[in-house]
């Protein structure tokens, strides 16, 4: 019973960050909460051994579930080329910069989003990022710095930074 009582106390304080985790993963807000659901229902399942820490198991549960989704590629939904509701202006900004950062990030190949993903929206250090990759943490710096690399280069990434949308 006290298993269940700290699942579902650690799912009702981190599902909102592990939820945006998972959308910046794969990008849809529907597959990144049936990511996330997938992920929680694996960490469920080995709650006992998860120990004091649960976060970089979940994250890694989610790494390694979106990359085994990536690798199945299946894409039974078919992306339509023109939008039937078209969105009112933002007066702040705050959506055309949410838009360039998800079109910046799209443009990494998994591993390279996975490492920012990580990084600079979960604010995990680079050695437990490692971890739940599965990979040194040589490899870690090395992909961001690629992927880093990468954005200085993306003219969307430049203008989003630049003009501050």
């Amino acid at each position: 019973m006290r298993d269940r009582v700290d699942f579902e106390r650690y799912v009702e304080q981190r599902s909102a960050r592990l939820l945006q985790t998972a959308y910046l993963l794969c990008r849809d807000w529907g597959t990144a909460e049936d990511l996330l659901q997938t992920a929680l229902a694996k960490a469920w399942f080995a709650w006992r051994r998860v120990g004091d820490n649960p976060d970089p198991y979940v994250y890694r549960i989610l790494a390694n579930t979106h990359a085994s989704w990536w690798r199945r590629r299946w894409r039974g939904e078919v992306p339509t080329g023109v939008l039937p509701d078209v969105a009112g202006d933002d007066q702040m900004g705050a959506v055309g910069a949410r838009e360039a950062v998800r079109q910046a990030l799209a443009v990494l190949p998994d591993r390279q989003r996975a490492v920012i993903v990580l990084r600079y929206f979960a604010d995990l250090p680079d050695p437990q990022i490692a971890e739940v990759l599965g990979c040194s943490v040589t490899t870690v710096r090395s992909q961001a710095s690629r992927a880093l690399a990468k954005l200085r280069v993306d003219p969307a990434a430049v203008a989003a930074i630049t003009t501050g949308s």
